[in-house]
Parts: C-alpha cells; structure tokens; sequence
C-alpha cells in the first residue's frame, strides 16, 4: 500500500499503516502517559521519605476505671488478647527468651513477631519486634494508679527503614494509629468508652 499524505483536524500525517493500527497506538499514549506519571509520583514519594528520619517517638495514653492490677492482667494476658485487640486474629506462644514471653500475632497487616524485654509487674512492660521487616521497635507500656482507676501510657521507639514506607507511616498511617486502636480495644474490653490522649 503506498504512503500517502492525508489531513485530519489540521495535522498532517503520513500513513503506512490501517486505520485501527493508527488508533491502537494512539490509545497506548494515555496508558504510558499514566504509568509515567506514577513512576514520578513513586519518586517523589521516595526522595520525601528519605529526606524523614528513620527513627521515630510517639506516645499515647488512655485512662481505665479499673486499678492497674486489672490493666496489667490485660496486658500481660498473651492468649486472650485476641477477644479484645482490633485487627488481631490470633496469636501463637513461642518459647520463651531469657525467661519472658515470645509470641507471634497474626493481624490484618500480616503476621509479626513480639518478645517481652522487660516485666516490672503492676507498673512496666516492654514489647518489642522480633520480624525481619522494613520497620520495627518497642512499645514501653506504663501503668499508673489515678484517683479514679489507672492509666496506660504506651510509647513507642521505633524505626522505618525504606523511605517508600516512612512517607506513608508520616503522613497517611500515622505513628499513633495502633496505639490508638489498642488503647480503644482495652477500653471496649473494661465495657467503658475510650478515653484517650496524650
């Protein structure tokens, strides 16, 4: 078929080709049009997230009618924090390391790995993450009388080690958003309304 110069909304174009192929390649502009703007959007992301630091600290607390006896009771309770922990499947006992608890929890982001470094029964407890992830750290949970119950500070030291991953905890997930749901899930599990703050 020889090539000849045809006119369309004012453009010149020569073509050598049938008509569908002419638009089949036209329709593949937005779709690689699309995929680099996600590409450069992905960059973004990763050259923000590099500029964010890798560790972090945040802490949250929320108050419990109940004496930190029973709050200590709860948290320590390794087989039954399924009944109350929002996003928590299961766990599963591991065996213990330097005479404290290991175990594993199976949750709606995944399954990680949690060993107990510190016991001071009814006042401290120390969790921290024993899976081969891209963020990890320890949770201190504080455990103090109030005049009407007790309360829960959780602190957590942590770390995000793929930039990708520390731009979306900074500003989507937020650092405090599992605390919050812990601190909430032991209050539903007391049948009280959360009370929850810094």
């Amino acid at each position: 078929m020889p090539r000849v110069l045809a006119y369309r909304c004012g453009r010149e174009m020569w073509y050598g080709m049938e008509w569908n192929e002419v638009r089949a390649m036209t329709a593949l502009k937005w779709p690689l049009r699309v995929l680099f703007a996600l590409i450069g959007i992905a960059a973004v992301i990763w050259v923000l997230g590099l500029m964010l630091p890798r560790d972090h600290m945040a802490t949250r607390m929320g108050r419990y009618q109940v004496p930190p006896e029973k709050v200590w009771e709860a948290l320590t309770d390794i087989d039954a924090m399924p009944s109350w922990r929002i996003g928590l499947k299961s766990v599963t006992r591991l065996p213990d390391k330097n005479g404290l608890p290991v175990h594993s929890e199976n949750t709606t982001a995944g399954k990680m790995t949690f060993e107990t470094t510190l016991m001071d029964p009814p006042r401290r407890l120390v969790r921290g993450m024993a899976s081969d992830l891209p963020f990890g750290g320890t949770w201190t949970f504080d455990v103090a009388p109030a005049p009407d119950g007790s309360t829960l500070r959780i602190t957590e030291n942590g770390y995000v080690s793929n930039p990708f991953f520390r731009f979306i905890a900074r500003y989507f997930i937020g650092y405090t958003s599992e605390m919050n749901k812990y601190l909430t899930g032991l209050a539903q599990h007391f049948g009280e309304k959360p009370q929850i703050g810094d």
